[in-house]
């Protein structure tokens, strides 16, 4: 994948955006947009988008939100917001798109994310009806667990004190911006009542909710959650997994997804069935 770089006007600002297409050329085909993790970056996904896309025959993009990998860094001293997330998914995800062309009403795309990335994903999808095709949300956030501060905090010791910090830098132009941006936040006491659980029964679209039984950063209460809220939704639990499906079961996510997209990529309504599956 050879990446790119995009201006984007976002809160009064141009940010330059990392990004990159896969498989651009498989026309007509899915379009699956990746949205990273809270420590995430285009280069940190290594090469999942591309077999996720080769497996089910979809395009995709990849990019890296601003303040990570090789996209406009945080400005020094700046903090982000309790509703970061929010943000990302109502304003800039919309301009995002718009600056690269994509057709949300004619080409609505399917939105792959991780972690922070997968309740972006989420936020969107309950905010911009009838320009996603469907959200696969993996290992989400709809709530604050005691669990997720825990590893959150955990991880800050580690950056302190391990070679956490320079591994993170390859992937990261500045790696303090993509950490404290994330961390801070996360950890800011105002964050613990941060929810989005309230938005969720606006989703229209098909939601597949998948998460590992191991998640070291939040327990399964979040993609029942989601079950429980909104209507067009199936969850998948993976045994054996932690908070990273993508490099703890690929094959397992790949099978899921897939699978899910071939089932409800030509309906854009379906019966609302609910259930669960273990693998």
């Amino acid at each position: 994948m050879i990446s790119r770089l995009v201006d984007v006007p976002f809160e009064g600002r141009t940010a330059r955006i990392e990004y990159g297409w896969l498989s651009r050329e498989r026309s007509g085909s899915p379009l699956v947009v990746f949205l990273h993790e809270g420590l995430g970056s285009l280069a940190m996904w290594k090469d999942y988008p591309q077999r996720l896309c080769d497996a089910g025959g979809y395009r995709g993009l990849v990019f890296s939100r601003a303040g990570y990998g090789r996209s406009t860094p945080r400005a020094h001293g700046e903090h982000w917001s309790v509703d970061f997330m929010h943000r990302q998914a109502r304003d800039f995800l919309p301009r995002f798109f718009d600056r690269l062309g994509i057709e949300r009403e004619r080409d609505a795309p399917w939105l792959f994310g991780h972690s922070d990335g997968a309740s972006i994903a989420l936020i969107h999808g309950a905010t911009h009806h009838g320009r996603v095709a469907g959200v696969i949300a993996v290992a989400p956030h709809i709530f604050v667990e005691d669990l997720s501060i825990r590893s959150i905090q955990a991880a800050r010791e580690q950056y302190q004190s391990t070679d956490l910090k320079a591994r993170l830098a390859r992937y990261h132009d500045d790696v303090d911006s993509a950490f404290f941006g994330w961390n801070d936040v996360w950890l800011d006491p105002r964050f613990r009542a941060w929810s989005i659980e309230a938005m969720l029964p606006s989703i229209a679209c098909p939601v597949l909710a998948v998460q590992g039984t191991d998640d070291e950063y939040g327990t399964l209460a979040q993609v029942r959650g989601i079950r429980e809220r909104v209507a067009q939704s199936e969850v998948v639990v993976l045994d054996e997994c932690r908070h990273s499906p993508h490099r703890d079961q690929p094959e397992a996510l790949t099978r899921a997804v897939t699978d899910f997209i071939a089932r409800h990529g030509k309906a854009r309504s379906f019966r609302g069935d609910r259930h669960e599956a273990t693998s």
